[in-house]
């Protein structure tokens, strides 16, 4: 049975999706853009874009009762190869230790002119994190 998941920490969705499913034992997390949940804004520059996407990942996570060490599979989709640098560097201090599988896709431009899409799988059942 799937169940879905809605958090106001991250995005509400603006077309025919849910943020996020829970089905087969995994959370399926819909692609998350760099968009403040509060306020609507997107941050500048792709280390603040990639920290905001990651923190929305991260809030339809914890609303599914899964932290961020669950994740089993991350796709970054990015406007430029060149961003490939700052975007690892804010992910790996993202992600501390935990080393899902990772794909980083170089694409044309992404909605509202941002620089970066993030979508993610996680295994259910790794509660959040402290701290």
């Amino acid at each position: 049975m799937m169940q879905t998941i809605f958090t106001e920490h991250a995005p509400k969705p603006a077309g025919h999706y849910s943020q996020g499913i829970v089905s087969g034992g995994f959370i399926y997390v819909a692609g998350q853009l760099p968009i403040d949940p509060v306020t609507g804004s997107i941050p500048d520059g792709i280390a603040e874009q990639a920290e905001r996407a990651l923190k929305n990942v991260q809030a339809i996570l914890e609303a599914g009762g899964v932290s961020v060490a669950g994740l089993v599979s991350v796709q970054l989709f990015i406007t430029s190869v060149e961003l490939w640098p700052e975007i690892n560097r804010v992910y790996a201090a993202f992600m501390g230790e935990h080393r899902p599988a990772r794909t980083v896709v170089p694409v044309g431009p992404l909605h509202h002119g941002v620089l970066i899409e993030i979508n993610a799988v996680a295994e259910v059942g790794t509660p959040p994190r402290e701290g």
